[in-house]
């Protein structure tokens, strides 16, 4: 009776606790909801935990009468349980601090492995157990006696759970704030398990692992739920702030459509729309008519539904549109922006009321019409422009100027609503199609701002098409004097760029003429020098490489050929040489470093084929060899392990030694 108290205690205070958890949070999660998942994982691990305490309790009843024939075989299969369960808590538990940390990398996989297959050993183990004791047994007085399997199974958990403690000691180490609290208190937790499961080693007649397990569920409690509550606090606290500036935001999960609304605005309220729902597109649509202006229900629908609102999201943070609602019988401008939680499935979509705001602003486009002088223009200028946009900062309004002499003199020539939105629909029209990425990512609102904040100027050059050929041309971007306009110079710079083409043209011809070996016309030993720089700083400063292999190439018997035949066979013996590469490695630089040396640096198509390029070229150099009929080149291969590479040097070391192999292998079949 005295055992049983121990677990049952434990069960009720851990039910006590976290009932919670499994209220809210259940059993199941989508894949793609990490942090769901990694609470629904937990639960999991409480729900073994409490599998475990019902069994060691049930266990500890019944073996106190274990005298009793009718109990005895209850007595054996709930020591069956009390091992399942116990393997059951600790699989679950590494789960959860898995599925936490949000992290697949081959260190959490191995883990993983690790403690399946701990797992399935004590099922073998437990499932042999009846023909074979290997983790208990009872002696004729019915006496429980723990068996080698048993010790050996719990010393294998203790060692997982000092891997864990490390693992996560480690992930601590590397972490800030909250994340490095919960790493923290996960390695405490596993820690204690550990301790407790050694305890039950030394005695198994005390619930030591019990107690272990609610005191390691109540750290997680304290330090990592606690965190998570107080977060989730703090992040309601901001939708609630948030949603004072705005008539309602909403939190969309796209898979499901499920969403909720945060708002404290009394026009929201008018429309008797729900604080949740199953669907938001589906509410979406269905609301339409209700609430929006009539001549606006087409606009709308072409926005609510998954697939325009992802389609309207690619490649951009977020996205805005606006039309009107109906607010107390009247009609009212609301804008609408729809912003993507970076690659979870949620989305954050807002409403405003921004009447008040457009009629400020038309006002303002009135008045500033008559008053923008051309002076203010001028000012800021440096040079000479075709075009001029002067931007409003404030509401993208803009007056379009063209120069109609050589003194700058302007005639206002057009002027708009949106000068971002009119120049992206435009840019499909008149921009070279290579240039639109570019040119779109300049003329987007907030990065110009943005840009604008930290520089005097900035510019970008593009190809416009003009009677359907490319003209280089150049736009600049100034603030005014008083900082609330940009102004936009467009000038023709199609002579200048190409003169600068030219003049690079010309640098870079004689710059490949200083890099290229005069007598085999493939890159030379400076080449490859700058070359094995620009990997190795790559390298050194963390930067993820391409794939890349090193062949180190030599050419048989030069010496030999140079004294009997001569330095002008030599010579065509070396450029059968680089040609024989080339036409191996099509698709990868070659260098001639040496006399006779040759390096291959092997990259795309080549990478992907190397052993069978080797192979090719082994083979040739073998048939060379035969027939006494072409260059004989000894060779070797190397590639770039990032897990173990610091210096490309190493590497070519490796393909060198494998380059000697090779011509030894040619040296004994010629002799």
């Amino acid at each position: 009776m005295l055992y049983a108290i121990t677990p049952a205690a434990v069960l009720i205070l851990n039910l006590i606790l976290n009932w919670e958890l499994f209220k809210n949070y259940g059993f199941h999660a989508k894949k793609t909801d990490r942090p769901m998942q990694a609470r629904v994982r937990y639960n999991w691990f409480l729900l073994s935990a409490c599998c475990y305490f019902v069994v060691d309790m049930c266990w500890g009843l019944l073996y106190e009468r274990r005298e009793v024939d009718a109990f005895f075989p209850y007595i054996y299969w709930l020591t069956v349980f009390y091992f399942m369960f116990m393997l059951f808590t600790m699989l679950a538990w590494t789960r959860y601090m898995l599925s936490s940390l949000g992290n697949g990398g081959w260190r959490s996989k191995v883990l993983l492995h690790l403690v399946w297959a701990l797992a399935v050993f004590g099922m073998i183990c437990l499932a042999l157990n009846h023909s074979f004791h290997l983790m208990f047994s009872y002696n004729d007085q019915r006496v429980y006696v723990g068996e080698v399997g048993r010790n050996l199974t719990f010393l294998l958990q203790i060692a997982f759970y000092i891997l864990i403690t490390l693992y996560m000691l480690r992930v601590a180490h590397n972490s800030v704030g909250s994340k490095k609290s919960k790493c923290m208190a996960v390695a405490a937790t596993s820690v204690v398990l550990g301790t407790f499961l050694t305890f039950q080693i030394v005695n198994a007649f005390f619930p030591f692992y019990a107690t272990g397990l609610m005191i390691g569920i109540c750290l997680v409690h304290s330090f990592v739920q606690a965190s998570e509550k107080k977060e989730k606090e703090v992040h309601d606290y901001i939708a609630s702030a948030m949603a004072e500036d705005y008539e309602a935001i909403f939190y969309v999960d796209l898979d499901s459509g499920e969403y909720l609304v945060f708002s404290k605005s009394q026009k929201y309220m008018t429309l008797d729309a729900p604080a949740n729902g199953k669907d938001f597109f589906k509410d979406a649509q269905a609301n339409i008519e209700g609430c929006i202006y009539p001549e606006d229900w087409e606009y709308a629908r072409s926005f609510y539904s998954k697939e325009a609102m992802l389609k309207n999201l690619e490649g951009k943070r977020s996205f805005s549109f606006k039309y009107r609602v109906m607010i107390n019988n009247e009609p009212r401008f609301f804008l609408f922006t729809a912003m993507r939680e970076s690659d979870s499935q949620y989305l954050i979509f807002y409403e405003k009321d921004i009447d008040d705001e457009l009629m400020a602003e038309k006002r303002q486009k009135e008045s500033q019409k008559k008053t923008i002088t051309f002076g203010q223009i001028a000012e800021s200028l440096a040079s000479l422009y075709d075009v001029i946009y002067y931007v409003n900062v404030a509401d993208s309004s803009f007056v379009c100027y063209k120069t109609n002499d050589t003194y700058g003199n302007l005639e206002i020539n057009d002027f708009g609503d949106d000068f971002y939105g009119e120049s992206l629909s435009n840019i499909p029209l008149v921009i070279h199609e290579h240039d639109r990425e570019k040119l779109s990512d300049f003329i987007n609102k907030d990065n110009m701002i943005s840009t604008m904040e930290t520089h005097k100027d900035c510019n970008i050059t593009y190809r416009m098409m003009v009677s359907g050929k490319p003209q280089y041309t150049r736009m600049t971007v100034r603030k005014s004097s008083d900082g609330s306009h940009f102004i936009i110079g467009i000038e023709n710079v199609d002579e200048e760029i190409k003169k600068e083409k030219q003049h690079l043209k010309e640098l870079k011809t004689e710059k490949e003429l200083a890099r290229r070996d005069e007598l085999t016309g493939v890159k030379n030993k400076t080449a490859y020098r700058e070359l094995e720089e620009s990997v190795q700083g790559n390298i050194d400063n963390g930067l993820d490489y391409l794939n890349f292999a090193l062949v180190v190439c030599d050419s048989n018997n030069l010496k030999l050929i140079n004294d009997t035949k001569g330095h002008a066979a030599g010579d065509e013996y070396i450029r059968a040489s680089a040609a024989l590469l080339c036409g191996i490695f099509s698709h990868s630089p070659v260098f001639r470093v040496g006399g006779d040396e040759f390096v291959v640096f092997l990259r795309g198509n080549d990478y992907s084929a190397r052993h069978e390029l080797m192979e090719k070229l082994r083979g040739q150099a073998l048939e060379n060899l035969k027939t006494n009929g072409g260059a004989v080149l000894a060779s070797g291969m190397a590639e770039y392990l990032p897990e173990s590479d610091s210096f490309v040097s190493e590497i070519f070391e490796r393909a060198d030694k494998d380059m000697y192999d090779d011509k030894a292998r040619l040296k004994s079949i010629e002799g």
